[in-house]
Parts: structure tokens; C-alpha cells; sequence
């Protein structure tokens, strides 16, 4: 096991909402050398679902990004209060985003989304034995629901018109395991 070569001196809180702290640290760096490191520390993991029905059909969640201010194509998902099952999290963000409850559940996904600067670990969830019921979007969310084959969300991965790290990720780690 490796031994941590950063010593933190001191931790000063910046910046504090519902969503994440930041913090600054005063630390000595592996070098030897006085600095500062700045860390974003998230309150939730990242969870991501990608349902998959009888046919191959996958669903995706568009939306405008605000941090980003670009549009977005990504699969169903939403933070998950960090110590809260993952599993529910990601159960309860599939129905509010498509309106899809599964009857069969697999974590396929473990990532860092930002591990330099970050903490926030994000999970991916398949979901299988879909049935269709009412979206329960949140007041935050204007989304735009795409059902398609899932060969065509893979292309859109290696095209570069999904960009959402995680999203990526769970595409492509799934399509390796369904042999895409």
C-alpha cells in the first residue's frame, strides 16, 4: 500500500451549498515544498442508469447544462445522497427522468469523475425488465426523453456527441460487455 506524500497543514471551508463544500488546504507537497490545494468536496455520488429493454432500445435524457451552457445528451441520472443505498437513488432518479421502473438490477460502473480536484465518485446501474409508467421531473429539470437502440448511443459515444463523463463511460464499458 502506498503512503499518502502530501501533509496537510491546515483546511480553511470557501464556499458551502446544498451540492458541495470547496476547501482550501494549506499542505507540503511530495516535493517538499509549501502550497495550497483546492479540493470541490460533493454531498452526493453521481448515479447513472442505463435501462435496456427486450430489443436492445436504450433511453437518453437531453438537457441544457447550465455550468457548461451547451445542450446535452446523457443517460438517466442525478445524484444520489451519499448514504443512501445506491441502488434506491438509482431506482428513484430512472422513474423521475423516463418514468421506467426495472425489474432487474446490475452496478456495472464504479469512476472519479475529477479526481484531481474533486471526491465525487460516480456509480452506473443497467436496468432491465422495463416497465413504462409518468415521468416525476424535478423543478431544476426541462428534459427531453429519446428512446433508441443502444448501437446508436455507443456511435453517439464514438462520435463525440455524448461528452458526459460518466455517461461515456457506462456506454462504452456496456457495450464492450454486450459485444457492440
Amino acid at each position: 500500500m502506498e503512503k499518502n506524500p502530501w501533509q496537510k497543514l491546515s483546511s480553511k471551508r470557501i464556499y458551502d451549498n446544498s451540492w458541495i463544500t470547496v476547501e482550501e488546504d494549506q499542505v507540503i507537497n511530495p516535493g517538499g515544498g509549501n502550497g495550497i490545494y483546492g479540493k470541490v468536496l460533493f454531498k452526493n455520488l453521481a448515479i447513472g442508469i442505463v435501462p435496456i429493454d427486450e430489443n436492445q432500445n436504450t433511453w437518453l435524457v437531453g438537457q441544457w447544462r447550465y455550468s457548461l451552457d451547451e445542450y446535452s445528451w446523457e443517460i438517466p441520472m442525478g445524484g444520489g445522497p451519499i448514504g443512501i443505498d445506491k441502488l434506491e437513488s438509482a431506482q428513484r432518479e430512472l422513474k423521475e427522468e423516463t418514468g421506467l421502473t426495472a425489474a432487474k438490477w446490475t452496478e456495472f460502473v464504479k469512476m472519479h469523475t475529477s479526481n484531481s480536484v474533486t471526491n465525487e465518485v460516480g456509480y452506473a446501474f443497467l436496468a432491465e425488465d422495463l416497465t413504462q409508467g409518468e415521468t416525476e421531473f424535478e423543478e431544476t429539470e426541462d428534459l427531453k426523453i429519446w428512446k433508441l437502440q443502444f448501437q446508436e448511443a455507443y456511435q453517439m459515444v464514438l462520435d463525440g456527441k455524448i461528452t458526459d463523463s460518466l455517461s461515456m463511460v457506462a456506454i462504452l464499458k456496456l457495450g464492450r460487455m454486450l459485444g457492440v
